[in-house]
């Protein structure tokens, strides 16, 4: 088993990192659509959507088109940073992010559109900008549709493998995460390693499923439960 810990630091880095930017990006954008009456809304909740339907190897093979060298931004990194976005952590981090974004969007918006216009417009009566009404009315209220988009997304990020895989390739230590250190145990016919690995992404994907499903009626709501 050894080496055993190297894949699993790298997963857990990369799907912490992938949560906060999620977490960042997802709310203003689910906070629009749950608000506007844009007809652009439906476009941009189908691309938004678009990585639960699309196959993870499409989404990688254009993903990895786009970060080569040859393209603009591929090469703009190489510029910036002296090293290629494809086969790198920062690759890893973009497509997890792209891959994983209707899981931390479709519960935040779900979140926000149970709370109405109501409390908002109490607290706009009051004084309160757009701003600090969305911080101190909207955020507190969303709070179990913000857990929930963090656990799936940190999840989902966690047992990726097709996406990371075209983006990333097989790099002991740099790209090789859990899912494929799995594969590759089980090419090499190593299947203790390989039942370490996929156990754990078992059980811990089995708990974070029952902790969602666990929160009564917001499990009602989610679009992704």
């Amino acid at each position: 088993m050894d080496g055993l810990w190297a894949p699993i630091w790298l997963s857990l880095r990369l799907a912490g990192l992938t949560t906060i930017i999620l977490l960042i990006l997802g709310l203003p954008l689910a906070w629009w659509l749950a608000t506007t009456r844009s007809r652009a809304r439906p476009v941009i909740e189908a691309m938004t959507a678009l990585p639960l339907v699309l196959p993870p190897t499409v989404l990688g093979f254009y993903l990895l088109i786009l970060m080569s060298p040859q393209a603009p931004l591929g090469a703009a990194f190489l510029r910036l940073t002296g090293g290629t976005l494809t086969f790198s952590f920062a690759g890893l981090l973009v497509a997890s992010v792209l891959y994983s974004l209707p899981f931390a969007v479709q519960p935040l918006q779900t979140a926000f559109a149970q709370i109405g216009p109501g409390p908002l417009e109490a607290a706009r009566t009051l004084g309160a900008s757009r701003f600090d009404a969305f911080r101190s009315v909207a955020l507190p209220l969303a709070r179990p549709g913000v857990i929930t988009a963090a656990v799936l997304s940190f999840a989902h990020t966690l047992g990726e493998f097709g996406v990371v895989l075209m983006v990333g390739g097989n790099i002991p230590g740099r790209t090789r995460v859990i899912s494929i250190e799995v594969f590759s145990a089980v090419e090499t016919l190593d299947y203790a390693r390989a039942h370490v690995l996929a156990g754990g992404l078992l059980v811990f994907s089995f708990i974070v499923l029952v902790a969602v499903y666990l929160r009564g009626p917001t499990r009602q709501r989610a679009r992704l439960g």
